[in-house]
Parts: C-alpha cells; structure tokens; sequence
C-alpha cells in the first residue's frame, strides 16, 4: 500500500488533510512538532486523540525546542502578545520563522525512511495570509529540494488539499467525512477554553458560522 506523512498539527486543516489522504488510499504516518507553542500539550494531546481516531500504525513526535531559543514569535515568546484585534496586513506575528520548511525536512527524513510517496500538509491561504511559507510557490520549491536531496529512488510529493478552500468548505469537507473537529484545537493563547479573539479563533469560528452549524469546542467567549 502507498504510504504519506502527515503533518497533524492538531487542528483542524491538518486533521482534514490527514482524512483527505486516508479517503485517498493511503496508509497514514503522522508526525506532529513540540516546538515551545503556547498550547504545545493541548496540541500534543489533540494528535494523539486523531491519531488514534485516524487508526494510525506509526506516529512520531519530534521536540523542536530551538524555536522558543530564537523567539521572534507570539506563539513560542511569552514576551509578545498574540494579537485579539483581528486580522492585520503583512507577516503576522504569530508567523514562527521558516516554521513549514523545517517541518517539511524533517517529514521527508521520516517520508525517506519509511518508504512514503506524499507528505500532506494543512497549508491554507484564508488564514496564512502574509505567511510566507505557506504559499504555493515555496512548497513547489521545497518540493523540488526535497527530490534533488534525497535517494534517487525517492520520489516525494507534497499535497496540499486545502491551500485554495475557505474556513467554512473546510468546515463542510469535514463534516462529510465525519472528522472529529471535537478533538482539534485551534486557539493560539489557550488550552483550557479556546479565547474565541485571538485570529486563529476568529477563522475557526467564523467557518462554523458561515457553514450554519456549532464548534463543539468550549470558548471563553
């Protein structure tokens, strides 16, 4: 059977992606990062309810602790606020530097040894605006040096099913699919009650709302 990673962050983009690549005929692998986020055990504990929902064989966690060292980010310097005013222009700064394209080389490492073909990745333009390693350009490029430095026998392909679709389709896909959206978590502040303002909430809610139907899990407000 043809095997894909997936990187399974815990929410909801990536638990689809990961569905997406089982509905597609994959044997899954998932591979999920502590990296010094702010919700790093609700995270962590979110991949391994899907991971088990998804019936997976092999799983990996990789600790990523240097991203906390390096800072530059709300998500892993508790010295910077996660924005709750929406939305703003540029590179956020919850953008954690070169996030996707370490999380991407060390798929491939994983990918390369266990004989995968795919690796799938939850990127979505809607919420990863100013992101810019999240855009389609950057992922074909990695895709290229991921080939060109690997075994000729490896052939990788990086899928991104959901890099042109809106929160609410997203919403939609997973509720067809019967995905536990239950067991994700998407806040960037909290692990308890998701805050409900930070921007990640703000997506999130707002693609249950335009999709007319409830998020399951508990906010704070």
């Amino acid at each position: 059977m043809k095997k894909a990673v997936c990187i399974l962050s815990g929410g909801m983009d990536s638990t689809l992606a990961s569905y997406l690549a089982l509905q597609d005929g994959y044997e899954i692998i998932t591979v999920h990062f502590n990296y010094g986020q702010r919700t790093q055990d609700k995270e962590l504990q979110a991949f391994r309810d899907i991971s088990k929902a998804l019936n997976v064989k092999e799983k990996y966690e990789i600790d990523l602790p240097f991203f906390s060292t390096i800072g530059a980010s709300a998500l892993t310097d508790n010295n910077i606020d996660v924005p709750t005013t929406g939305i703003e222009d540029g590179v956020p700064i919850t953008y954690v530097p070169f996030r996707n394209g370490i999380f991407l080389s060390i798929a491939t490492a994983i990918a390369e040894k266990e004989g995968a073909s795919a690796l799938f990745i939850g990127v979505v333009q809607e919420d990863s605006s100013g992101y810019p390693d999240c855009t389609d350009t950057f992922i074909n490029k990695m895709q290229n040096a991921m080939n060109q430095g690997t075994k000729e026998d490896t052939s990788l392909e990086i899928k991104t099913p959901l890099v042109h679709l809106s929160k609410a389709q997203i919403v939609q896909k997973s509720l067809e699919l019967n995905v536990p959206l239950e067991l994700t978590w998407s806040c960037y502040k909290n692990s308890q009650k998701a805050c409900g303002v930070c921007d990640s909430c703000r997506l999130r809610l707002n693609g249950f709302k335009v999709a007319n139907c409830k998020d399951k899990i508990p906010y704070e407000r």
